[in-house]
């Protein structure tokens, strides 16, 4: 970079030069040029900054979407926007033209414990327009009594309600997938105990969904499929395909776009 002028210039090592040696009062007046210039240059780069930054925080979205669970929710296994809530949130953005602002709380090995303590934490607004719910399968397998599934699975509903703008028809809850129809299930489990346990759960979620009159839909019957369609199993062995997300979302769809109209 190069500055035109017979005098002041910039040399090759990035120093100010003069043609002359510059007496205390031209060193004086060289050192005040180049800290303005670069007190410019940081205040522009700040004012950019913080431009955009604002620019992104105050973007309006008509439609709020929040995802709550666990590694189904989360994604485990596949890429970031292979999961189900990201795929249900860019078919809703195709049906609507409008892009839908999805908050996801949720991560793998996630109980019902957690998933109510990460709430707490986050404590996100109750204006959501769509609220799903999948949780549950790391209570199992972790062997937590199901009691602690009743009583904690009941109070996440009604907070999925709360979060929903307090209407339970903004809220979707889908079944647990079972796991033992996965190479890692049949290798790790007593693969008629877990079905078993996981029919019990989603039996549970169905019926609390009914008494408070909130969306329930079972997909655990595309999981059950996992080990005569492998590609229905991500490439961990346990955790659901992109494939398999997107028959999830193929299910809920319909039910998403008419709470959004």
């Amino acid at each position: 970079m190069a500055q035109s002028g017979s005098a002041l210039g910039w040399g090759s090592s990035g120093r100010w030069f003069k043609s002359s040696r510059p007496d205390n009062k031209e060193l004086c007046y060289i050192f005040i040029v180049k800290s303005g210039i670069l007190s410019l240059m940081l205040f522009v780069c700040i004012s950019l900054f913080y431009s955009c930054h604002d620019s992104d925080s105050a973007k309006i979205f008509k439609y709020q979407y929040l995802a709550l669970g666990d590694s189904y929710t989360y994604g485990e296994g596949v890429c970031e926007s292979c999961a189900f809530p990201v795929q249900l949130s860019d078919t809703l953005n195709t049906y609507f033209d409008e892009e839908i602002n999805l908050l996801s709380i949720a991560q793998t090995g996630w109980t019902t414990s957690d998933l109510i303590d990460q709430i707490s934490i986050i404590n996100p607004l109750n204006d959501f327009d769509l609220v799903s719910l999948l949780i549950g399968v790391n209570n199992q397998f972790q062997g937590i009594p199901f009691t602690v599934y009743e009583e904690e699975f009941t109070f996440l509903l009604e907070k999925a309600i709360l979060l929903a703008n307090n209407d339970h028809n903004r809220v979707i809850v889908i079944s647990i997938p079972d796991y033992s129809f996965t190479p890692f299930g049949q290798f790790y489990s007593n693969t008629d105990l877990v079905s078993n346990e996981i029919n019990q759960y989603n039996e549970f979620a169905s019926n609390i969904c009914q008494q408070k009159d909130v969306y329930f839909e079972d997909i655990t019957d595309i999981s059950v499929l996992g080990l005569d369609q492998p590609e229905l199993i991500a490439s961990d062995g346990l955790h659901l395909s992109e494939l398999t997300y997107s028959k999830i979302v193929n299910r809920i769809f319909q039910k998403a776009s008419s709470i959004l109209k």
